[in-house]
């Protein structure tokens, strides 16, 4: 807020900023940040900035690059096989990233979805409005910065979502911008989340099925994010720093970038590499792993180009009902490696995250 003048009296000075009244006023509009864009606003608003965060990063520097990964040989028991493996624990285990290439999804599969997400955003605002909604229970939600009354500051993006597995929603319970899309892509992000969930077994020294039995692969959820062009990218963020409440993210870029991966205490850029798909640890996968695998915190930086477009699908079954119980892998334990967390269900570990925002939620289930 702008301090007032020492000559300016009470009844003319400038009124208190009251933020919850004006994001209550943004989310009524159901037009999210895309409709402020729209708007033609060259300043953004108070409960977009943020404070105390530093834009600088590590990019272009060979020794801080993020491992490409090519799964072009991956035949049971066969050398590369086992070099594969030995990459991803690698990874893993240094990065908590990674992005891979000839993965099995066609090119075109991966740019038909990211039309799909540019579709729903840019058609009528009174079809799109239709889907706006903060009911995590519904099949398909759209909606800007689903922690929007919880975080110090929104992020200038827009978002839908949408449970595709166990589950799967109907058809016609998706919108028709984007449903045939949606549904394609999902597939093909489970068959390939089944082959990642091997590989990672493996390199936890377990059977390769061992991730798969533990019902690691049984939920999917799609997030589908659309970043606008910011008029003032340096005072806010397109997505805050944060992990991933899930057992592993399979994540599609644009061509723009923003993505930055925290390793050693700096921000490291992860480039766009065409057709290739990045992969990380979720915090579920760390805590079954007993941080044998780390989930690494990541931030998205906005930016004047634009709109960028991601889709993320998260392998957990989220907020959908489920009573199985998560807690360290018993076959990584030892006298010298003892648990560090407790059992807890999926529902339980992300409904945590959603009344408490963002932050660290792996603390709160330490024993």
């Amino acid at each position: 807020m702008v301090a007032s003048s020492t000559d300016e009296s009470p009844e003319t000075s400038k009124p208190e900023y009251d933020r919850l009244s004006e994001i209550k006023a943004f989310d009524e509009t159901k037009a999210g940040v895309k409709g402020l864009v729209d708007g033609g606003i060259a300043k953004i608003p108070q409960y977009f900035h943020h404070n105390d965060f530093s834009k600088s990063s590590v990019f272009g520097d060979t020794q801080l690059s993020i491992p490409v990964i090519d799964l072009k040989d991956l035949p049971e028991d066969s050398i590369p096989r086992k070099e594969i493996v030995e990459r991803v624990r690698e990874a893993y285990e240094k990065w908590g990233f990674f992005q891979i290439v000839n993965h099995g999804i066609p090119v075109n599969v991966l740019e038909e979805m990211k039309n799909g997400v540019l579709k729903f955003f840019e058609q009528e605002d009174e079809i799109k409005k239709e889907f706006y909604t903060r009911d995590v229970s519904r099949k398909f939600v759209y909606n800007s910065n689903f922690d929007l009354f919880l975080a110090s500051a929104a992020n200038w993006r827009d978002s839908f979502f949408s449970y595709m597995a166990p589950n799967p929603p109907k058809l016609e319970e998706l919108p028709e911008a984007c449903r045939d899309e949606l549904m394609l892509y999902s597939r093909e992000v489970i068959k390939l989340g089944v082959s990642l969930f091997e590989l990672l077994s493996e390199a936890l020294g377990l059977d390769s099925n061992h991730l798969k039995e533990m019902g690691c692969a049984e939920g999917l959820a799609a997030i589908c994010h659309y970043y606008p062009p910011c008029p003032e990218p340096e005072l806010t963020m397109g997505t805050t720093k944060h992990s991933d409440n899930d057992f592993l993210t399979v994540l599609f870029q644009d061509h723009i970038g923003g993505l930055q991966v925290l390793h050693n205490d700096q921000w490291v850029d992860v480039p766009p590499v065409p057709g290739a798909l990045v992969v990380n640890i979720g915090d579920l996968l760390q805590l079954i792993t007993n941080d044998k695998f780390k989930s690494v915190e990541h931030r998205v930086l906005a930016n004047h180009e634009g709109p960028r477009v991601s889709v993320a699908c998260f392998f957990s079954t989220s907020f959908q009902p489920s009573t199985r119980l998560y807690g360290p892998i018993k076959e990584l334990l030892s006298k010298d490696n003892p648990p560090i967390y407790r059992e807890t269900t999926v529902h339980e570990f992300v409904s945590y995250l959603a009344t408490h925002g963002l932050s660290c939620p792996l603390r709160h289930f330490k024993l």
